[in-house]
Formats: structure tokens, C-alpha cells, sequence
């Protein structure tokens, strides 16, 4: 590998991709070349700059700092960039699959070098982690110019019409974000991963020859199954929307698609705000509440619903009260409960960690020195009830969370809810 090619493909692709685009796509490759010739090299970017920040720079929040053991940061470095490799190759089969639904035409290396390419900025961007305060913000900009990328490469690369690229690129990011939090949930119990992994997929029973394989529907892998078979039936659903030449159809169409991706196969409307907002009760934990508010926000298909309420004494001790209902994007909830993500990290003056109890998932975050914390529970994989600010205790936080009516929240977890 010639190593000033590579910068001068990455300075190109990210200063004048426009122009770039188009060598790109007309240049001879192979899925091997374009991985030992490039992803291999800025793949691993994001695993190394992540090993960096969290086992030799560290974390910080509330007054504690912690840092990943060595052991467990190589570990996840390795995780990391082995799932971010395959990732890219995963992601390339969707483009590569949904190219006829937007016009476009199937090739699979091309569909890799639109993937790698448009990667080429979140790659790039993710040293930024590693730096205090803006590394959020430095990793947020190169995931909206990957985006932006992606647009720019669908039509040279798949041959997709310009006026198409756009749902092209929506769809293809969707079920990228839906991909990169499997990841981020597989590598943030890197503590346990043998055993995740193997519970991920426990429910797949292989028998004595390579085609006897059965999927227990009620297992993480046979949910799974079934949410990629709704995916489908909705991307069949716009590829009929496209070819009908309406545009409002398109539009629902998109967002049943995105609505579907998010939603673990099912199209969920939030709840509305004066439904949400009775959860929020007068008092907390001994305090007076002294602000409430409740809305519920959407686009393409997509809803959120969330209601807060401030508690005070007036004498400056508060807490804060977030009930959120993630409508549109349950799904997420979904998979963390379907991976089983657990961590526990400590500190001489805190803790930090997140465990499944009877079900449901729950994290605790807290600081001895300024009694300061925050405890957050996940109900029905669609609502998030969670208190933070200053207490006695994490037992005093955890109280004002049972106060709240969590039975009757939880009740409500198929409201709204139309079964793909």
C-alpha cells in the first residue's frame, strides 16, 4: 500500500468530492483491494482513537474520572474494529440491495466504495474524541459530512438518478445508525463479551448437518429475523411509492421505512403531552415541584414524547425528573434489552453502571464528594423514567423513581402501536 495514495484519497474525497466522486467510480477495483488498500487502514482510526480515550486520557462526569483497564481497552479496540470492518461490508449489501428502489443499478463493489469512501469523514473525525470538551461535536460534524458524502457518491458510484439520491442516502443512514448501535452496545459490555455475544444470539439451535438451523421467535436473534422481515415488506413499500410517481406517497413511504427502522418493525405514534405530563407527580422525594412540561416533537414519520418536572426546596438543593417516551425509536430500547449491554466501572468517589433487574434496564451514576448522581430506569423498551441533580443518597434517588407511577406508565407500552 502506497501510503501517500491513501492521503491523497482522503484529502480528495474530503475537499473535493464532487470532483472525486466520479474518478472513484470509474477506477478498476475489487471488494479485496479496496479493503487492503484502504478500509483496513482507516478503520481503524475510530478503534484506536476510542482506546486512547478511554484507557489512557479517561472519562469524566459529576467530579469522577475513571479509565478503561488496559486489558479490557485492547479488548474492545480489537471488538471494535472488527465489527467496524464488517459493518462496512454489511453496509454495502443494504446500498447495494436498494439501488433498483432508487433507480439505481447493483454492484457490489461499487455499493463498497460508495460505503468506504463516504465513511472516509467519520473515520477521520473520530480522533476528535480523544479530545476534552469538542471531541463531541469534532465526531458529530464528520458523521453529517459522511452523510453528505453519500449523497454526493449514490449517483456516480450506483448509477442512482440525482433527484433519488436523497431517499437513497435516508434509508441507507437509517439502517446505519440502526447497525452502529448494535456495535456500540456489543463493545459497551466489553467486560462480559463472550458471554453477550453468546446471549445476543442464544435461540439459534444448529443441527447435525449445516441446513438444519431453527430460530426461536422469542429469542434476540429470532426478534431480529423478524425485524429485518418488516424492514423488507416497507422497503417494497416505497419501491412501489417510487414507481408511482407521487410524491406524497414517496414521503409516507420514507417514513414508514425510517419509522419501521427505528421502531423494531413496528410504526409507533408517542404519546401525546397530556398524556405523558399526569406522570410527572406534585412532589419528589420531599421536594415541591416547581416546574412541569411536557411535549411531544416528530418528522418523517418518526415521534418523541417527553415530560420533565423540577423539584426544589428553595434552598437550593433540586431535582430533575425526565420521562421520556421514544416512540418512533423503541427499537433502540429493543436491542439494548436484546444484547443484555451491562457495565459497572468505580472510583474512590463514585460509581458508574448500568444492569438489567427483573427485566428492565437500569443505570446508576454516582459522586460521594458532591452528593451528586443520577438513576434511570427503562420500561417496556419504550419509556425511560430517570432523576438526577443532588440527594443523600442513591437510595434517596432511587425512591423518587418508585414513587413515580411506573406500573401504569409501562401499561402503556403498546399504545400506539400499529404491528408491522
Amino acid at each position: 500500500m502506497d501510503i501517500n495514495n491513501l492521503i491523497a484519497r482522503v484529502k480528495a474525497i474530503l475537499m473535493t468530492p464532487k470532483a472525486e466522486w466520479p474518478v472513484i467510480a470509474a477506477e478498476p477495483a475489487t471488494v479485496s483491494d479496496l479493503y487492503k488498500n484502504y478500509i483496513i487502514f482507516l478503520a481503524a482510526i475510530p478503534a484506536v482513537a476510542g482506546f486512547i480515550k478511554g484507557s489512557l486520557i479517561g472519562y469524566g462526569a459529576f467530579g469522577i474520572h475513571y479509565r478503561t483497564p488496559i486489558g479490557a481497552g485492547i479488548t474492545g479496540m480489537i471488538v471494535t474494529y472488527a465489527l467496524g470492518l464488517a459493518l462496512t461490508y454489511v453496509m454495502a449489501l443494504i446500498v447495494n440491495a436498494l439501488a433498483p428502489t432508487f433507480g439505481g443499478q447493483k454492484d457490489q463493489t461499487q455499493a463498497l466504495k460508495a460505503v468506504a469512501y463516504a465513511y472516509t469523514a467519520s473515520w477521520v473525525a473520530s480522533i476528535g474524541q480523544i479530545v476534552p470538551g469538542l471531541g463531541w461535536l469534532i465526531a458529530l460534524a464528520g458523521g453529517i459530512y459522511s452523510i453528505y458524502l453519500l449523497y454526493l457518491g449514490l449517483s456516480p458510484t450506483m448509477k442512482s438518478p440525482t433527484e433519488k439520491a436523497g431517499g437513497y442516502t435516508a434509508v441507507s443512514i437509517i439502517i446505519a445508525i440502526v447497525l452502529s448501535w448494535i456495535i456500540m452496545l456489543i463493545v459497551g459490555g466489553i467486560i462480559g463479551t463472550g458471554a453477550m455475544m453468546g446471549g445476543a444470539f442464544s435461540g439459534t439451535h444448529l443441527g447435525s448437518n449445516s441446513g438444519d438451523v431453527t430460530i426461536d421467535k422469542d429469542s434476540s436473534l429470532g426478534k431480529l429475523d423478524a425485524w429485518s422481515k418488516k424492514m423488507e415488506a416497507a422497503g417494497k413499500q416505497m419501491e412501489t411509492a417510487q414507481k408511482s410517481g407521487d410524491a406524497d406517497a414517496q414521503g409516507k413511504a420514507l417514513g414508514a421505512v425510517m419509522g419501521t427502522a427505528l421502531g423494531g418493525g413496528d410504526q409507533v405514534e408517542a404519546l401525546a403531552p397530556d398524556v405523558l405530563k399526569p406522570f410527572v407527580p406534585d412532589s419528589l422525594a420531599g421536594l415541591k415541584r416547581t416546574e412541569v412540561s411536557a411535549e411531544r416533537n416528530g418528522a418523517l414519520g418518526m415521534q418523541v414524547s417527553e415530560a420533565r418536572g423540577v423539584y426544589s426546596d428553595g434552598t437550593g438543593k433540586s431535582l430533575d425528573l425526565e420521562i421520556s417516551d421514544l416512540g418512533s425509536a423503541k427499537g433502540i430500547l429493543a436491542l439494548a434489552g436484546w444484547a443484555g449491554a451491562e457495565s459497572d466501572k468505580e472510583t474512590d468517589h463514585g460509581y458508574d453502571k448500568t444492569y438489567k433487574q427483573d427485566g428492565r434496564i437500569i443505570h446508576e451514576q454516582w459522586d460521594t464528594q458532591s452528593k451528586r448522581g443520577e438513576y434511570s430506569i427503562v420500561l417496556g423498551d419504550r419509556f425511560t423514567v430517570k432523576v438526577s441533580g443532588n440527594a443523600d443518597s442513591m437510595d434517596q434517588l432511587k425512591a423518587a423513581v418508585a414513587s413515580v407511577n411506573l406500573s401504569g406508565l409501562e401499561a402503556l407500552k403498546n399504545q400506539g402501536v400499529k404491528k408491522g
